[in-house]
């Protein structure tokens, strides 16, 4: 079976400190979130290629949290959160920070709407801190992790 690709969506939201991400997936919503909070799942798809995941934590669950780190040539990234509401194939509301960003802290609520004939759509907000905290992580390179994680994911949900 062949991955198909769908465009990623990454928009700043104007009038907030926010960004927005949207993206549709061909498999169902059970598939596609399973995927975000299966551990074994999320360490094949989670982040920019060439990178070397290590789960610390991934307790994906109401009030459970996760720890993890990104690693290549070039060092390690260390990010870190906590669950706040996981309503399975519904949505996800988590914080996320990159340990060496520790004031850049963003609340992320992410949706999986069914789209109907075995496809998804996930609608993901990230609310920042202020706008500098946001406009650092957009120039981190944060497109390329996205971008590269979801066509990764198309590749898993892929997979018989």
């Amino acid at each position: 079976m062949t991955a198909s690709t769908h465009e990623t969506t990454i928009d700043v939201v104007a009038d907030a400190p926010a960004i927005r991400i949207v993206r549709e997936f061909d498999a169902p919503p059970e598939k596609v979130f399973r995927a975000h909070t299966d551990p074994a799942l999320a360490k094949q798809w989670l982040g920019p290629r060439g990178l070397t995941m290590t789960i610390e934590r991934w307790d994906a669950e109401t009030g459970g949290n996760y720890r993890y780190t990104h690693a290549d040539a070039d060092g390690t990234y260390r990010f870190y959160g906590s669950f706040h509401e996981v309503r399975e194939n519904e949505r996800i509301v988590q914080t996320f920070t990159y340990d060496g960003y520790p004031d850049g802290v963003a609340l992320e609520t992410m949706t999986f709407t069914d789209l109907g004939g075995g496809r998804t759509r996930i609608d993901g907000t990230s609310m920042f801190e202020s706008t500098q905290a946001r406009d650092w992580i957009l120039a981190s390179g944060m497109e390329v992790g996205v971008n590269e994680g979801y066509e990764q994911l198309d590749e898993l949900l892929a997979r018989p």
